[in-house]
């Protein structure tokens, strides 16, 4: 057994997606003293390029985060963790036992890994880390066989470092997935342009672990602003595709399964270098610099693969045909001597004729005899004292000489001495790329990042994007957003609208019709400060975002059926983790919170949801609802304003405006919606109907089917307990508030005209029963 391949170590290029990372990851928890949550360590690694990286995560929910990010293809843990239920459950799980998570056996590996005493200058003390880690790499090293020399260290990620965002907001903005669990028509899916495998599959690292460093992005902001107008990136991006996928081709080199055509595509992306780096080096960007320095030059590895390998080498070394002719004396020589045997026996066989006078000899082979001279039978007492007999046939005799025996073990073996020279030749060319693989390594993921950079140049022209400002001051103000994703798929010319947040205006109540708008407004808004985080343009006239650390979305309606949860239970859920963790440089997006319960439930969960996110954790926030209740709030709260997806009726018709307007909505306009979704006429009418009954206030609850009895009279109240002209007449609104500060209703009036002193327990069980039938 050479290799052991499993989901996550799998490095042939026909079993991976060029476009997706193929990631084994290690979780390993502990449960810290006095901590609320457990912590876990994480550590991940991508065998087909040698990126190998660690992280902690605070809790469950961050975790879920990390694996939603990440997609690992196998997942290790010890057989004596009984952890969270997305562990226990995840697809591609694997036990190993406990002893390979020890931090003492996982630092000495580590150590001898990237041949270092101590792993302090990697940044990694966490003991938790290193058993994640060290377990991983012992798992890899298994299953490969191999010290994985393309290994040589390891990345700490720390999630301060990065605009977070859980795995609920993941999937809410479709990055790379739609809810529908298609990649087509996401946010990848429009800005990947790239023209090699690595690129691509960097961009997507990109837009999943965004960043908080505003120099960096604003290098790479700058960068791309370089770009723009540049006659040469054409050339740079036809020259990038000849690159290829070099990553996993250094790492298929270092695990000693590269094949010839992985060398020849080394050899051709190599030989583009020079070029490419010519091409670019007008640029006027520090960041671009610093690249082309890293990608660097290798005139001496292309002059070897060149004179190494032919120019199209078959698929296996096995057979042979991949070292080119003129590089090796002793090779050609065997390969002359098997394919001019032929040839040499022709010429033998005139020769012993000439020389023995027999003019029917023959030279011929077959497969169980090898080589022979055959002589008629009539011949054969003419033959030589040098023949020495091998077979007898019927009709004649075949012979073999010394020198015929010379010329059958030379060329019997020519073949496959060969083959074995041929073999030699091409492990010593494996081992002559390895002497060059970091730096070809750090080459790679440089040619990565120029790929991912031109295609931004290239987005940002093609889409019509702007270049963001970064501000240290809290706010986000864009001026004419757009929704990059549904702009694409839309028939319809797009509506952009504007975003104002600021220290002052923290929160907006969004309210407008079904099908306005309103969840679009929200996504378009939190994928623009995404793209701006990983250093893109983005979808707008102009755009200033100040820091921001998170992203929240509580959008749609789902439920976890396997796991016993309801769709309100998930919805709360989810409302919980952003309450208990957003802060005052988050961005939330609320949508629809409290529909999945009854009105007033669900009316004060939305409103004490919307204040606590006001008035104590102060987010930016976009909250969508359709509880026009809520509009009150920016009496009450001054960093909260109403803004509006305006929409015009013509009869029972409407038309959707999609323009966010300031003010709030004056209607929801459900039941036209219900009609452009096919709602038949009788249901729309009798809803009609049923609506005009609640507005008007005559009912609290449902009307009743048929006029209810009666009831007996009952005694009359006290004159100070019966209802006031004034309540009576006054017709309950049809909308209701949450800040009335005097409600006026008989039953409330009533009880504050009763003496409680005076009344007798008799007539206090009576006054209760009349108070009731005021209700």
């Amino acid at each position: 057994v050479v290799r052991i391949v499993t989901p996550g170590t799998v490095t042939d290029e026909a079993l991976l997606e060029d476009h997706h990372e193929n990631l084994l990851v290690a979780v390993h928890p502990a449960t810290i003293p006095d901590a609320a949550e457990d912590v876990f360590g994480i550590a991940s690694l991508d065998l087909g390029s040698g990126r190998f990286s660690v992280l902690l995560a605070q809790g469950a929910d961050a975790l879920g985060a990390e694996l939603e990010r990440l997609k690992p293809a196998e997942l290790l843990i010890s057989e004596d963790i009984r952890g969270p239920r997305l562990l226990q459950e995840y697809p591609g799980l694997r036990r190993q036992p406990p002893w390979h998570f020890e931090p003492d056996s996982g630092q000495r590996l580590l150590c001898q890994q990237f041949g270092t005493r101590d792993l302090a200058g990697f940044g990694c003390d966490s003991p938790l880390l290193i058993a994640a880690a060290g377990s991983l790499l012992q798992y890899a090293r298994d299953t490969q066989r191999s010290k994985l020399p393309h290994i040589r260290g390891f990345r700490v990620e720390r999630r301060e470092d990065s605009l977070i965002l859980d795995a609920v907001t993941r999937r809410n903005l479709e990055i790379s997935e739609t809810l529908g669990q298609s990649s087509q028509n996401t946010l990848v899916g429009v800005m990947d342009r790239t023209v090699t495998p690595m690129g691509s599959r960097l961009l997507r690292r990109w837009l999943g672990y965004p960043l908080r460093d505003h120099h960096l992005l604003g290098l790479r902001h700058g960068c791309v602003a370089a770009m723009l107008g540049v006659r040469e990136i054409e050339t740079a991006r036809n020259l990038l595709r000849e690159i290829g996928d070099m990553e996993r081709i250094l790492a298929r080199v270092a695990l000693g399964s590269a094949r010839p055509r992985d060398l020849a595509q080394l050899r051709r992306g190599l030989g583009t270098l020079p070029a490419l780096g010519g091409a670019l080096a007008t640029i006027e960007s520090p960041l671009l610099a610093e690249l082309l320095e890293t990608m660097g030059d290798y005139p001496a590895l292309h002059d070897l693969l060149t004179r190494a390998i032919v120019e199209s080498p078959p698929v296996l070394a096995r057979d042979g045909g991949v070292i080119a002719m003129g590089f090796d004396a002793d090779l050609d020589e065997l390969r002359n001597l098997g394919s001019d045997a032929g040839q040499l026996l022709v010429e033998m066989e005139k020769a012993e004729r000439e020389r023995t006078g027999i003019a029917n000899l023959k030279v011929g082979y077959n497969r169980v005899h090898g080589y022979y001279i055959e002589l008629g039978r009539a011949q054969a007492d003419r033959a030589p004292a040098n023949y020495i007999r091998r077979q007898t046939l019927k009709g004649a005799e075949r012979y073999i000489t010394p020198e015929l025996k010379v010329f059958e073990d030379k060329a019997l073996s020519a073949r496959e001495r060969s083959l074995a020279r041929e073999r030699a030749l091409y492990e010593e060319l494996l081992v002559r790329v390895s002497e060059d693989l970091d730096p070809l390594q750090r080459s790679a993921g440089a040619l990565a990042e120029i790929d991912v950079l031109i295609n931004l140049a290239g987005r940002a022209v093609d889409l019509n994007l702007c270049a963001p400002e970064l501000s240290d001051a809290p706010g986000i103000r864009i001026t004419g957003g757009r929704h990059l994703v549904v702009e694409q798929v839309s028939a319809e010319p797009f509506v952009v609208n504007d975003l104002d947040l600021s220290d002052e205006r923290r929160m907006l109540i969004v309210t407008g019709p079904n099908m306005g708008g309103k969840s679009t407004y929200m996504r378009q808004s939190a994928l623009i400060v995404l793209l701006a985080s990983v250093g893109s343009f983005v979808p707008a006239e102009s755009a200033v975002i100040g820091p921001v650390d998170r992203i929240f979305t509580r959008i749609g309606a789902a439920d976890d059926l396997a796991g016993g949860w309801s769709t309100f239970m998930v919805e709360m859920t989810e409302t919980a983790n952003i309450l208990h963790n957003a802060t005052e440089q988050s961005l939330v997006l609320m949508d629809e919170i409290g529909r999945g319960t009854s009105t007033y439930d669900g009316l004060a969960l939305a409103f004490a949801a919307a204040m606590h996110l006001a008035e104590q954790t102060r987010a930016f926030t976009l909250f969508a609802t359709h509880y026009f209740e809520l509009t009150d709030l920016p009496s009450r709260v001054d960093s909260v304003a109403n803004v509006h997806l305006d929409a015009v009726e013509h009869g029972h018709e409407i038309v959707f405006l999609h323009q966010v307007r300031e003010g709030p909505a004056d209607r929801s306009y459900g039941l036209q919606v219900a009609a452009l979704a096919g709602v038949p006429s009788g249901v729309l009418d009798r809803a009609r109907q049923m609506l005009k009954e609640l507005e008007s206030g005559n009912h609290r609850s449902l009307p009743p089917l048929s006029k209810p009895p009666s009831k007996p009279p009952s005694e009359p109240l006290p004159e100070s307990l019966q209802e006031s002209d004034t309540a009576r007449a006054a017709p309950d609104s049809g909308q209701l508030t949450l800040f009335r500060e005097d409600p006026n209703h008989a039953v409330v009036e009533a009880l504050a005209a009763v003496d409680a002193d005076a009344l007798s327990p008799r007539k206090a069980l009576d006054v209760l029963r009349q108070l009731k039938e005021l209700l």
